[in-house]
């Protein structure tokens, strides 16, 4: 994956963002195999990803301010370092065999604040260090790198990590990658502090809230990327329980549960790479890919067969790595730098705040309904997203916004 054509900057911010997303991966997998090893109940393991995003409903719009008032440089390197601070710790506390499911909790919740900083300051960071008819090219590049990160590497290594050394050993791992991305961003140059006039923190909040409310593009998106996340959290908080141990339908063991987040990622590249060729045409991307992520949804329900499971995968993988390569290419375009940080924390706010409330909803819904029902509701509730960004995000209304965004 070549980015020798962008500047030198983008290199180091797409190595950091490399590494810090193989940690990610490590964290997003071994997460819910360290709860399931706790307990068999649906909601139980759902307050893993409950606990990983709720975060972003406390602190992100304060985070939106920070970012728009310091150096986004220092503050993602920051971020890297508290989350491996905070892994380290609780990676002693499994060593010593205390590690229970509310210490579990507490180690998500921290790293997660820490996580809030990290991707609203990268994403209102690379419209810095890369010129904006070339952000569709960046976007797609480091979105590849995210989505290897996750699911080629860390998702795998979680299971083999596990299973082979321990808790200790899947927590302590994710920390010395966050403190390489750290490492690299040190290097950084160039000007990655904003020139605004910056109020109270509270004003600066409102102005962001104000900003997205009255874009019609941006706020669509943001409405968009809300429900879309919501079902989707749901979904995945309790497709664990679907396709590992003896207990679930597809019965694969943990190693083959990393190796489909593999699968997922092999798609993630090829639709990241496609984004590079879409640059005219990010609106109707967005919908059709969206449309088909959602449909997939539903495969696993008809046919648990792991093969078929795998090839679905594939097709998630794409289709959710364009849409989101669109989302954040349109909201970087559309938006001023000088509060890009505030509306990136905003709309990060709607998208990653109703993933806890859906990760939750899908706990509680499985134990109650059963986890088709789960699957099928989600799947439901992707469509409803996409008929709403139908509606705003055109070609047309892009264009005009874009235009204003640049007078």
């Amino acid at each position: 994956m070549a980015v020798t054509r962008l500047e030198p900057s983008f290199h180091r911010l797409w190595a950091a963002t490399a590494l810090s997303n193989v940690g990610d991966g490590l964290v997003v997998v071994g997460a819910p195999l360290i709860a399931v090893g706790l307990t068999r109940s649906p909601f139980l393991v759902s307050l893993v990803s409950a606990a990983a995003t709720l975060p972003w409903l406390l602190f992100a719009l304060p985070v939106g301010a920070l970012v728009d008032r310091h150096d986004r440089r220092v503050l993602l390197a920051a971020a890297n370092w508290g989350r491996a601070a905070v892994l380290l710790v609780f990676a002693a506390v499994a060593w010593l065999d205390l590690l229970h499911l509310p210490l579990l909790l507490a180690s998500l919740l921290l790293a997660g604040a820490c996580e809030v900083v990290s991707d609203s300051t990268g994403q209102s960071l690379t419209p810095m260090v890369v010129p904006q008819e070339r952000l569709p090219v960046a976007n797609g590049r480091l979105f590849a790198a995210q989505t290897v990160g996750n699911n080629f590497v860390g998702a795998p290594l979680a299971g083999l990590l596990l299973g082979a050394l321990g808790q200790a050993a899947l927590l302590a791992a994710p920390a010395l990658l966050y403190t390489g991305a750290a490492a690299m961003l040190v290097g950084l140059r160039g000007r990655f502090r904003v020139q605004s006039d910056t109020a109270g923190v509270r004003a600066d909040i409102v102005a962001g809230l104000r900003f997205l409310r009255d874009h019609r593009v941006l706020r669509s998106l943001a409405l968009f990327a809300g429900l879309f996340n919501f079902a989707s959290a749901a979904y995945f908080a309790v497709f664990v329980l679907w396709v590992v141990g003896d207990q679930s339908r597809v019965r694969l063991e943990a190693g083959g549960y990393g190796l489909l987040m593999v699968a997922l990622a092999a798609g993630a590249i090829g639709g990241s790479l496609l984004m590079e060729r879409q640059v005219r045409s990010l609106p109707r991307v967005l919908i059709m890919s969206a449309v088909l992520n959602s449909l997939l949804l539903l495969v696993p329900v008809v046919v648990p067969v792991a093969a078929v499971i795998g090839v679905v995968a594939v097709l998630m993988g794409a289709t959710s790595a364009m849409f989101n390569v669109a989302i954040q290419s349109l909201r970087q375009q559309l938006t001023p730098e000088s509060i890009l940080g505030r509306v990136n924390a905003t709309a990060r706010l709607i998208g990653m705040g109703t993933m806890p409330i859906g990760a939750l909803a899908g706990g509680v819904l499985g134990d109650h309904a059963g986890l088709p029902a789960v699957f099928c509701a989600a799947a439901a509730l992707c469509l409803v997203a996409v008929a709403i960004a139908g509606r705003s995000v055109t070609a047309r209304a892009v264009a005009s916004r874009s235009a204003a965004a640049s007078t």
